[in-house]
């Protein structure tokens, strides 16, 4: 069983609809909430409970032609039986994919996912396979749920 839970922060700043734009972007949540935070701030959270909310991600790897970096990411997020992994908030709302390794290179925040699964590697090689020459060695089926 899968479950996987993304989360970005509203600042104060920040328009409250353009953060859930730039989630909704890359992910497609069974549910979304807004949590209110201290001094103005805002959580949006999304949640689901199946592979397919991370088609948008999958087909904008592809898209940016990021497999080997987006890979290279994936796999560092590894931790146990879940894939965690950061994606910039900014590229995001534009509908592009940056994958951020730190807080630091998304200053206005970034979008985190946690992905908890049975197996973490069968996710990444359906999101980003190895390649060869910019081309995928092999496409796989999205993991059954």
């Amino acid at each position: 069983m899968v479950k996987i839970r993304v989360e970005v922060e509203v600042r104060p700043t920040e328009d409250l609809e353009k953060v859930r734009k730039a989630l909704l972007n890359v992910f497609e949540p069974g549910e979304i909430k807004v949590i209110e935070r201290s001094k103005g701030y805002k959580l949006i959270v999304g949640e689901s409970r199946s592979y397919r909310s991370l088609v948008k991600i999958h087909e904008l790897i592809r898209r940016e032609r990021i497999m080997d970096a987006a890979r290279s990411i994936l796999r560092k997020g590894v931790i146990g039986n879940m894939l965690v992994f950061k994606v910039n908030k900014q590229a995001a709302l534009q509908g592009r994919l940056s994958f951020v390794e730190s807080d630091s290179e998304s200053p206005m925040g970034a979008i985190t996912f946690i992905v908890e699964t049975s197996n973490p590697y069968e996710v990444i090689d359906w999101l980003a396979p190895k390649t060869s020459m910019g081309k995928p060695l092999w496409e796989k089926d999205m993991p059954k749920n």
